[in-house]
């Protein structure tokens, strides 16, 4: 049976336009490329977890406006079912992206989550005991906490994506099997420690910081360590952390728990993953299979 993974917070429409240079002040500048996608942490990761061969459901707030009419028919297209929570609010945020051709580094300016509210379907407790894990991104937090929730009631893994700090961090870390931060979580190795040691103390089984092209240092109560990220040309890093999470997620689904395997499994994927301009051009590259076969 192919791993199964339930992915909760937020989804977006995710306009990208590929530039020269990124305009300056009352500049235009023309794109040599754009690309309409979905985004959003949990969303990029359900596609991804969908693309190593997983099955993915997206509990998310997208609600019945064009803009997430758009979004969802492309996450259907990606192979990823929705259970949509959407109870109130406008329509899906619009995520404006724009990515340098030369280094393929990306600037985001979106309203994420901040006018939709969500709430967690009656239906939740049968969706979470459906799964091999749970992804959480910290977006929509009574959705958030409601999951993880439910995932600890039934020992299903929570894998939770820790980006800039949010508040319902302190109420999810607990929850949470595996706490993947990124480089917005600790900006110094300093406090990368003393923030990965108030991660384990809370709860975390593990914790892992990636920053970028930079080593993924990790810590378990047991050990810790660091794992090299491959040079490769960079094309594009939008989603880079995303599918990172994503492909954690899958190798917690298949039952890996080694950390230096599941952050591996994970490292190859997003490296995979930028050496590829657009948001979805990556999911044909042959060696994507290659990698799964010898996780």
């Amino acid at each position: 049976m192919a791993p199964r993974g339930l992915f909760v917070g937020l989804a977006t429409l995710d306009l990208v336009q590929r530039v020269g240079q990124p305009p300056g002040v009352n500049e235009k500048v023309v794109a040599q490329r754009s690309d309409l996608a979905a985004g959003g942490p949990a969303a990029v990761a359900a596609v991804t977890f969908g693309a190593l061969g997983g099955r993915s459901v997206l509990l998310s707030a997208l609600g019945p406006g064009p803009v997430a009419r758009l979004a969802a028919a492309e996450l259907d297209r990606a192979g990823v079912h929705i259970v949509d929570a959407w109870a109130a609010g406008t329509d899906l945020s619009i995520s404006a992206i724009t990515v340098v051709d030369d280094t393929g580094q990306r600037s985001v300016v979106s309203r994420n989550a901040e006018d939709l509210t969500a709430v967690p379907p009656a239906d939740l407790p049968t969706l979470v005991g459906d799964t091999d894990v749970v992804l959480i991104d910290g977006h929509h937090p009574q959705l958030a906490v409601a999951a993880a929730r439910a995932a600890q009631a039934v020992g299903v893994p929570v894998v939770l994506d820790c980006g800039s700090p949010k508040p319902v961090y302190a109420e999810l870390v607990p929850l949470a099997d595996a706490v993947v931060c990124s480089a917005g979580f600790a900006t110094d190795s300093d406090r990368s420690d003393t923030a990965a040691a108030a991660l384990l103390a809370d709860g975390a089984r593990l914790v892992a910081m990636t920053a970028g092209a930079a080593p993924v240092r990790w810590w378990t109560r047991q050990d810790s360590g660091a794992l090299m990220v491959p040079r490769v040309a960079v094309r594009d890093t939008l989603g880079a952390g995303d599918v990172l999470h994503g492909a954690v997620a899958f190798a917690r689904a298949r039952g890996m728990t080694d950390p230096v395997r599941v952050l591996s499994f994970g490292i190859a994927v997003a490296v995979l993953r930028v050496q590829h301009v657009g948001p979805r051009e990556w999911l044909g590259d042959q060696r994507l299979r290659s990698l799964i076969v010898q996780l």
